[in-house]
């Protein structure tokens, strides 16, 4: 039996844009399908290969349409630990934005670690939050997808 090709899923409403336009050249570069999602709607490139999913408003309606139709073999970009951890159980993979890869291995540790941390922000504790998206988060994200893809074939 044939593999099933690669899709790109991106939790688009978090994704910066720097990073959106780095998928955008690498699903054209390589002929892979991206499907963005996101609750509203914005540009993005005329493409056969770049797909747009708008979902209603509200709290993880998106998470929900990725996690719904991702299949084995499918990567998602997002910083949500649940979504990365929805779709790698379906057999994919999650890749965030600052170029960590969320697998079978890691994605429960990052759960735990992020249910603490949310606990504690619960209880009043000021946990702080990510640094802003720099330089080498880009180049860190752009070799850990050339990598991926790589490895995959495309």
């Amino acid at each position: 039996m044939a593999e099933t090709p690669l899709r790109i899923w991106v939790d688009a409403d978090a994704c910066p844009r720097v990073i959106k336009d780095i998928l955008y050249r690498a699903a054209e570069r390589r002929k892979i399908r991206l499907i963005l999602v996101a609750n509203s709607r914005f540009p993005v490139p005329k493409s056969e290969f770049i797909d747009f999913m708008q979902v209603g408003a509200g709290f993880d309606k998106a998470d929900l349409a990725i996690v719904e139709q991702a299949r084995s073999g499918d990567l998602v970009i997002t910083t949500d630990i649940p979504l990365a951890a929805g779709v790698i159980e379906k057999g994919g993979l999650g890749l965030s934005p600052r170029g960590e890869l969320f697998t079978p291995d890691n994605i429960r540790s990052r759960l735990t670690m992020r249910d603490f941390l949310d606990e504690m922000r619960g209880s009043g504790v000021m946990t702080g939050g990510p640094s802003a998206l720099g330089a080498r988060d880009r180049q860190e994200f752009a070799n850990q997808l050339d990598r991926l893809l790589t490895g995959r074939g495309y």
